[in-house]
């Protein structure tokens, strides 16, 4: 007789893709972007989960072999790094391997984007493999603002306040790279006290633990910014400036874009990629948004019965939002003292972007809102190029490279479409190299007061 869960494949969609506590468990985490996820399984060890980044891309062909292709890449790329790391561990304890202690964590979002399905799709494949099906799958959503449902909620809110500083602090360590390598007097010195510093940052984050003594934070992120500031060679011009925008797993996670930065650094510009906090702003934001627009409901439909709960969700929102930005203006004004790197925009201000050309609007929702106000707003503080960073077939992308396109070649600024689905186009350097070539120009022709050279 076949098991219950045997019978009913789908309900293991709810039952082992869930928000629970992890405490006690090993937690694996997909590796995005090179600082973040790092720091961001230090604050999960801070708060007792014993969290690991696996290592990313090792397993690429067994994510496509349990994928048809008609999936967005990331998904491709994070199921391979699951299904390698596991047979890892299988291979590395033997007899003594209990799935039953691993955790796979997995975020999702609402919307269109596909991403907010692939955790359910991950689990069908895990289910596939008789001794990977006690591995839940943890999650946490935009549907409520990531509040952190996998932890016990004493822990939870100090949790998720520590863990948006990490990330605020990962991006400011990017933007330092990312500023000082291309000037750098010594090749390689920027990446090795980088990762100096992203070590001694994992050790200090559990060490401030839940005290959330950010402080302490701070002052190791201004030394080792004053560090990185004197690596730079003043006798080397400055470079064009390139924004890259697009798909957040895509446009960070540098394997799967082809280490599209430094290429672009190796061919002549610099770069400035669009942070990770500002999606986290981005859902903070359009919760704002949703709460104003009950609030209106409720002007035009008196009803006491819906007063105390809109109260309720408008003091957290509100709060949630100080908080994020309070703290993301303490972590940059700490690191302007150190090291010129880029700021970041508020989210507030791509919105007006939209709303005041009628680009996009942030009520249709995706990371295209913020990809088309972002690209607009490097424009404006005098970038010389934008990327538009994308898996191949990604929907909100297609809309933004459909919008951004014509705009951008009406106003004479260099763009290029960066589509990735795991395979090397023989033209990518060629077309590189001629786009950094057109930002070079529109750098020098706006150094001469717009004039054509």
């Amino acid at each position: 007789m076949k098991r219950p869960e045997e019978e009913r494949p789908l309900s293991r969609l709810s039952t082992q893709v869930a928000q629970f506590d992890v405490s006690g468990k090993t937690l694996l985490l997909p590796r995005m972007n090179p600082f973040g996820s790092r720091l961001l399984a230090a604050a999960f060890r801070a708060f007792g989960v014993d969290a690991r980044v696996m290592d990313t891309y090792k397993g690429l062909a067994l994510g496509k072999e349990f994928t048809s292709g008609k999936e967005c890449f990331p998904c491709q790329v994070t199921l391979g790094d699951v299904l390698h790391h596991l047979q890892g561990e299988k291979e590395r304890l033997g007899a003594g391997f209990a799935a039953e202690r691993y955790v796979y964590f997995l975020p999702e979002a609402d919307g269109p984007c596909r991403f907010g399905m692939y955790n359910k799709y991950q689990r069908l494949i895990l289910d596939r493999f008789p001794d990977l099906r006690a591995v839940p799958i943890a999650y946490l959503s935009t549907s409520n603002g990531y509040a952190a449902g996998i932890l016990p909620a004493s822990r939870a809110r100090y949790f998720r306040r520590l863990a948006y500083v990490t990330v605020v602090i990962a991006d400011v360590l990017e933007r330092a790279s990312w500023r000082v390598r291309p000037y750098e007097a010594v090749a390689g010195s920027t990446d090795a006290l980088l990762e100096q510093a992203v070590q001694a940052m994992e050790k200090l984050i559990v060490e401030v633990g839940p005290s959330r003594d950010c402080r302490r934070l701070y002052r190791m992120l201004e030394r080792y910014l004053a560090a990185a500031a004197g690596l730079l060679d003043p006798k080397r011009p400055r470079r064009p400036r390139i924004g890259l925008v697009g798909e957040i797993y895509l446009r960070t996670h540098p394997e799967s874009n082809q280490n599209l930065a430094r290429s672009i650094e190796r061919f002549g510009g610099e770069v400035v990629i669009a942070s990770v906090a500002e999606w986290f702003n981005y859902v903070t934001y359009d919760r704002l948004l949703r709460v104003r627009s009950r609030w209106r409901d409720l002007v035009r439909r008196p009803a006491n019965r819906g007063l105390a709960p809109l109260l309720r969700d408008t003091i957290g929102v509100l709060a949630e939002h100080g908080y994020q930005s309070w703290r993301q203006a303490q972590v940059y004004r700490c690191a302007l003292r150190c090291l010129d790197i880029a700021r970041d925009h508020s989210v507030r201000s791509l919105e007006t972007w939209l709303d005041h050309n009628r680009h996009f609007n942030f009520a249709i929702g995706t990371e295209a809102a913020l990809s088309i106000g972002g690209a607009l707003a490097y424009i404006h503080d005098d970038y010389d190029g934008i990327v538009n960073v994308f898996p191949f077939t990604c929907m909100p992308s297609t809309i933004c490279a459909a919008i951004l396109k014509p705009l951008f070649h009406r106003s004479q600024v260099p763009y290029l479409d960066a589509s990735y689905d795991g395979t090397v186009q023989p033209n990518r350097d060629l077309a590189l190299r001629t786009f950094i070539y057109q930002a070079q120009q529109h750098l020098e022709q706006r150094l001469n007061g717009g004039r054509r050279l």
